[in-house]
């Protein structure tokens, strides 16, 4: 068998395995969310936001925001392929790209996503970390498309954590899985390299890790 036929076959395989995984063990989850009105008000009044989340914590929240058409940014690198398989099969639109500086100019054509009324989400410390650091991608969309970013995040009870580098979160079964959501951030600059300081990068970093704070308590 050629190897091109079995890697595609190795990739469906896993793809059926990791979208009925998510399905069955998102079902037994206990789930708390909080300050969701932030964003649905902006859905409700037919503005789009980009969602920002941590790579580790992209199953949980790709389970919680099934069908609901969001378009997800997801990498060329690696595992991407699976994972954006995943995420169709799960109701979401796919975007193949990075976040990173070199990748700014790209990231530019996430707008007509935006401007066709998606909401957009992005992992700022993917596809290859340092875990938790935020890349000036999503500073960029949103300054460029004027949408808002709005920082979302997951906590569990109890969780599985995978030896990569971004400690992959995993709740288990008939976890207590808290979603949270930041309330809508503008990012008001008088051009982009203003907006992607890395004054502004640590601004939504610790909007990231304030909104895990309160999710906690």
């Amino acid at each position: 068998m050629p190897a091109e036929e079995t890697s595609s076959r190795r990739v469906a395989w896993l793809v059926r395995l990791g979208t009925g995984f998510a399905r069955a063990l998102g079902s037994t989850w206990r789930i708390r969310v909080t300050n969701a009105e932030a964003f649905r008000r902006q859905r409700e009044a037919g503005k789009p936001v980009i969602f920002v989340l941590w790579h580790g914590q992209m199953l949980p929240l790709l389970y919680q925001h099934r069908d609901q058409g969001i378009a997800v940014l997801i990498s060329e690198h690696g595992d991407g392929e699976v994972i954006a398989r995943i995420a169709m099969r799960l109701g979401f639109e796919t975007v193949r790209g990075s976040t990173s500086r070199s990748a700014a100019r790209a990231l530019l054509g996430l707008g007509s996503i935006l401007n066709d009324g998606h909401d957009l989400a992005i992992t700022p410390d993917g596809p290859r970390g340092p875990n938790r650091s935020f890349a000036p991608g999503p500073l960029i969309v949103a300054h460029r498309t004027g949408a808002p970013i709005v920082a979302a995040v997951v906590t569990a009870s109890s969780a599985w954590r995978l030896k990569s580098w971004d400690r992959f979160m995993i709740p288990r079964p008939f976890a207590r899985v808290t979603f949270a959501y930041s309330d809508p951030v503008y990012i008001a600059a008088d051009n982009a390299r203003d907006a992607a300081t890395p004054e502004e990068a640590e601004r939504m970093r610790l909007l990231l890790e304030t909104t895990e704070q309160h999710a906690d308590g």
